[in-house]
């Protein structure tokens, strides 16, 4: 082979490998301006409701690096109004008939679901809740992909996408609402008097604010002797219950265990400058039934039927009760209505001032928590011996706080935190190819466990619930 002909294939080879780096070039430079299309659905569920799943700056960062485009509904109670989301190359209209997928915090009603779509929110069908039962069967009728944040965890399962922390916030500056309010009723002088609901602030840091002068009101005059030892009791310990705490522990404070409550004394001057903080756990809550039986947390979890509640001993100790347990009719009851009933009749002085439920189960885990109740209504008394309730904080009972949906109260620092956990999991739900079977579905694992329609069916894991439709 002559040089010449060498010189011109190896010509010809180098034009066509240049060719070829050129298209895969193109290609990429074509797969870098693929976009995606989600859509955020305004929430409407109640007029409190303005968090948003994605705040602007996280819209902004998934349209720039990940090629998504937003759009959201209008709204007028969103806590980040519409035009934060035009500076940041959003859409604003009523029409997302072009998103595969939809974001929403609360739930959807069954008017707005699409054939084929996957959806994104909090369903609350996971206990077979029978008022959310004719939306699942609409979805799946519809052959809708539904995937719920509160299934979304880690390995050891451990939620990644949640609000429990601002429930926990929110509830506890209520619960000091509510406790100050009730003092001022029964003529008690007390440093919680000028705290306000949630709702009121502005900005966490404004509660915060409101909270810590609380705390130098006791440091400096003390509590009144009729309150000491001043004991809140907080049950659970995942991340409501750590919310709860963040705010309690801004006053001054002792923490103690459950059993060292017995032996408080309320008569030094040291008891009258903090309160007192027990955290309780689920070998404080219940006991096994079997005299030789013992605690044992997986057993618990496992056959709950086993044991029964040892939590009334720790009531007559307590001035307020913060409850953030997860509970369901297989687990006890912490605080009956018969145990109220008995200890009111006994006419005895009954320190149990509050209880600010945030878990909220009605008559579950607080057999009192008769009905839930709204931001600017948030408290009734609950009259054991008449077994009957009253909005407010006046009239013979406990005051029950049962707001159901606390995090709304304080929506700005509630939608930044949620939407920072949440946007590292949009771009995997944007792009994946949801036509395939649920076996080939390419999510991340904990997104996957979190599928609880696949085209319009049950996933293995959430089969149960057919039992509730």
């Amino acid at each position: 082979m002559t040089n010449g002909l060498l010189k011109v294939r190896y010509s010809a080879l180098f034009r066509g490998r240049r060719r070829f780096l050129q298209t895969i070039s193109w290609l990429q430079i074509k797969g870098d301006l693929m976009r995606y299309a989600i859509g955020i659905r305004r929430e409407d569920k109640s007029k409190w409701e303005g968090r948003v799943p994605l705040i602007p700056q996280d819209v902004k960062e998934l349209r720039e690096v990940h090629g998504i485009d937003v759009t959201l509904q209008p709204s007028p109670i969103r806590i980040f109004p519409d035009d934060e989301y035009l500076h940041v190359g959003a859409r604003i209209q009523e029409d997302l008939s072009a998103c595969p997928v939809v974001f929403a915090v609360k739930e959807i009603p069954i008017r707005f679901f699409q054939p084929g779509k996957t959806y994104v929110f909090f369903s609350h069908v996971i206990k077979g809740q029978k008022q959310n039962m004719p939306m699942l069967k609409r979805m799946m009728e519809l052959k809708c992909n539904l995937i719920d944040y509160e299934k979304v965890a880690d390995q050891k399962g451990r939620r990644l996408i949640f609000f429990g922390r601002h429930a926990g916030l929110a509830g506890m500056i209520d619960t000091l609402w509510a406790l100050g309010k009730r003092l001022s009723w029964q003529g008690i002088s007390n440093p919680f008097s000028e705290i306000k609901n949630a709702y009121k602030y502005k900005t966490l840091k404004e509660a915060n604010e409101s909270v810590s002068r609380a705390k130098e009101q006791i440091k400096k005059s003390g509590l009144p002797p009729q309150l000491t030892p001043l004991v809140f009791g907080v049950t659970g310990y995942g991340h409501v219950s750590l919310g709860a705490q963040e705010i309690l522990d801004l006053l001054p404070h002792k923490q103690i265990d459950p059993d060292e409550i017995f032996s408080l004394k309320g008569e030094s001057d040291f008891s009258r400058k903090h309160v007192y903080k027990v955290v309780f756990k689920e070998e404080h809550l219940v006991e096994p039934i079997s005299p030789t039986g013992r605690f044992e947390l997986q057993d618990y979890y496992d056959h709950p039927q086993k044991y029964r509640s040892q939590f009334e001993k720790f009531i007559p100790h307590l001035i307020a009760l913060v409850n953030c347990i997860y509970w369901d009719e297989r687990y006890p009851r912490l605080v009956t209505k018969r145990y109220l009933k008995e200890a009111f009749d006994k006419k005895e002085d009954f320190r149990l001032r509050v209880i600010g439920d945030i878990s909220c189960d009605i008559e579950g885990s607080i057999e009192c928590t008769v009905r839930e109740t709204q931001p600017d209504n948030p408290v009734y008394v609950c009259n054991p011996a008449e077994e009957q309730v009253t909005d407010g904080y006046e009239g013979k009972g406990v005051v029950i706080l049962a707001v159901d949906n606390l995090p709304c109260e304080i929506p700005r620092r509630a939608s930044i935190d949620f939407s920072h956990a949440l946007k590292p999991f949009v771009p995997q739900i944007a792009k994946v190819d949801f036509s395939v079977g649920f076996d080939q579905l390419a999510l991340p694992v904990s997104i996957k466990k979190a599928v609880i329609l696949h085209h319009g069916k049950l996933t293995p894991d959430y089969h149960y619930i057919q039992d509730f439709l």
